[in-house]
């Protein structure tokens, strides 16, 4: 039985990889680091910790790890504000989980994009609650943002569904013991592996409703 709908939020609500790829790479650059096509993948699914040392460590940005952090959020709010890029049926998939089960995000953002994605998009209301994974100790492909939003769910990971697109979040999701929908991002499709981890796939959002979710877990 399925009691509960956690979401992720970048590349499943809102079609954000690519804003969050091009504020990373302008920083890098203009601070002096060495940008690399591995990076991008590199970072899905990564905390504000962790992603911001890699961008220091790795990308030899010359910054600090918080002033990385705290530079990207700043151009990722900006890009939000001129326009958010909602997915197309994102508000009527959420609306219709929501009539069902509460749902959760558990999202590899920072909680100021979170909570403004949110405010955006009107949909704060669905949700019962929302994390972040510098929220707790470590992020995606580890399942600690998908227990945290089951526990403040006060709902069992195991009576828990979980929307994702990426590689690392489908891994967290499995890892966590949830039932897992896959919506493979289109622009850094999942790794097969981690695919297989997934009791169902659909191509979009439009195809996301309770009946699907439901009889995953029913099957």
């Amino acid at each position: 039985m399925i009691d509960a709908v956690i979401f992720d939020l970048d590349g499943v609500l809102i079609d954000s990889e690519r804003v969050w790829n091009a504020a990373r790479r302008a920083l890098t650059l203009e601070r002096g680091g060495r940008w690399s096509d591995e990076a991008p993948r590199a970072m899905m699914g990564m905390s504000s910790t962790e992603w911001s040392r890699y961008m220091h460590d790795t990308l030899a940005v010359e910054l600090s790890a918080q002033d990385i952090s705290r530079e990207v959020v700043a151009r990722l709010e900006q890009a939000y504000r001129r326009r958010l890029p909602l997915l197309p049926g994102a508000r009527e998939a959420v609306e219709r989980l929501a009539r069902r089960w509460p749902l959760a995000l558990a999202s590899s953002a920072n909680r100021p994009l979170i909570d403004l994605v949110l405010d955006l998009s009107e949909l704060r209301s669905r949700f019962v609650a929302s994390v972040s994974s510098e929220e707790v100790a470590r992020g995606k492909p580890a399942p600690d943002v998908y227990l945290e939003a089951a526990r403040r769910l006060d709902t069992p990971p195991s009576a828990c569904a979980a929307i994702e697109d990426s590689t690392n979040g489908l891994r967290a999701a499995a890892a966590a013991g949830m039932t897992v929908v896959a919506i493979p991002n289109r622009d850094f499709p999942p790794a097969e592996d981690a695919l297989s981890l997934a009791d169902g796939v659909v191509d979009s959002l439009l195809e996301l409703d309770a009946e699907l979710v439901g009889g995953l877990a029913a099957g």
